[in-house]
């Protein structure tokens, strides 16, 4: 649909501004972005977005997790928030919209509410989470797993490829991990969460429609696995007596890919999308070799099944090549569902805006599947062209933005009316 933005309460052009003075932070090549967690570079965009968040009259804090969060106040301050997030961390090769749709239509929301001189009977909390993406630290949801108190002890000791580590990071952003316990959110004290984000897939792009509601999240399985045989010299050790680490890994990977393929209706997802080869060189036999498995499935069933698969894979193939092997486990998550009566709010408002609002599930996982554990959520997608995120060619269009970003708004007002 063409967008009239004199029917929208939100500022579109403001919103456009906004995206194009982020994508300036970190810019890589034309249209990319690398921002990683806890660097100078988020500190940056931090500062950019603090600054719009108290123009839009909330008071700004960054608590110990590292996360950004400005709060609207509402008539009970001490009624449950309505949080609005997503995140501003990026991939290493990312694009302009991923996490930052969130953050900026968020505190869009508040700007409108103050221009509209709207006090809402619950406070709202945007938030830009911490460490999302997961790829500096090999982790995600850092942020929000953090302000709900589902972190674990081994977080903080993770190691960038720098060998810095998480908790080295934290300070050097300011924050205090010995004081998280000051950050964490008590029980019952969020309402519910909203999050806008652009698809990442191609469903509405196919089906040619602007924005979208999610129905839930993938649970996403995240292992780290390791193999090792023995180094030897690649001119002079006969191929059937070799003990080839990266000839194991290349059959597991190639079992990953064929797998989740068997099933034509299926929804679940494999890759592998990190590898590191020791002692790399071109004429050595590799000894050791460590990659990344990312699983992920809407049915948690099937998704437990092809994890057992692929166990008995790895154990065959290490068998098979004399390898011995290691499996980490870095994230299990179970796929997680919107609240109905979210959903029911924001289909409504999309038909008072006279849009269409299909529903959708979520392949990648966001800042949303944490929050799950704490309060209700609900999600409202935008299209991505062609399906493209995670590179610097994604997009999405400033109209659907803008249609997003107004869905968003009325959405949030509807919610944060209510007692």
């Amino acid at each position: 649909m063409k967008l009239n933005v004199q029917q929208l309460q939100i500022n579109a052009e403001r919103l456009k501004k906004r995206f194009e003075i982020m994508g300036q932070i970190g810019k890589i090549g034309e249209t990319g972005v690398c921002r990683p967690a806890l660097s100078e570079v988020e500190k940056e965009a931090f500062n950019v977005a603090r600054g719009w968040m108290e123009e839009a009259g909330m008071s700004v804090r960054i608590d110990h997790f590292g996360n950004l969060i400005g709060r609207y106040e509402g008539k009970n301050p001490d009624a449950p928030v309505l949080m609005i997030g997503s995140h501003l961390d990026s991939q290493p090769y990312g694009g302009r919209y991923d996490g930052t749709a969130g953050v900026l239509g968020g505190i869009e929301v508040a700007a409108t509410l103050k221009e509209q001189g709207i006090i809402p009977e619950r406070p709202i909390e945007v938030v830009s989470f911490c460490d999302e993406e997961g790829w500096r630290f090999n982790k995600g949801l850092f942020g929000s797993k953090g302000i709900t108190g589902q972190l674990e002890e081994s977080d903080l000791q993770r190691k960038d490829q720098e060998g810095i580590t998480r908790e080295q990071a934290l300070r050097d952003f300011g924050c205090d991990p010995a004081k998280f316990s000051e950050s964490q959110y008590e029980q019952g004290s969020i309402h519910c969460f909203l999050e806008l984000h652009i698809e990442q897939g191609p469903v509405l792009d196919r089906a040619n429609q602007p924005v979208g509601v999610v129905s839930g999240i993938s649970g996403p399985l995240w292992w780290t696995v390791k193999l090792k045989g023995f180094a030897g010299h690649a001119g002079s050790v006969p191929m059937n007596m070799r003990q080839d680490a990266l000839l194991g890994a290349a059959e597991i990977i190639l079992f990953l890919n064929q797998m989740v393929q068997q099933d034509p209706d299926t929804k679940a997802v494999g890759t592998v999308g990190n590898m590191q080869v020791f002692p790399n060189s071109r004429n050595i036999i590799p000894e050791e070799v460590a990659f990344t498995v990312d699983l992920r499935d809407i049915d948690l069933r099937r998704r437990d099944q092809y994890e057992q698969k692929l166990r008995r894979e790895i154990e065959a193939i290490a068998d098979k090549y004399g390898l011995t092997f290691e499996i980490r486990e870095d994230t299990n998550s179970e796929p997680r569902y919107c609240a109905d009566w979210i959903k029911k709010i924001i289909h409504q408002e999309g038909t008072n805006m006279g849009i269409e609002t299909p529903e959708l599930m979520s392949g990648p996982f966001h800042d949303a599947l944490a929050m799950s554990y704490a309060c209700d959520y609900g999600m409202i997608f935008v299209r991505s062209k062609d399906g493209i995120s995670h590179n610097p060619a994604e997009f999405s269009s400033p109209e659907d933005l803008a249609l997003g970003t107004e869905l968003l708004y009325r959405t949030a007002l509807q919610i944060a009316r209510n007692k």
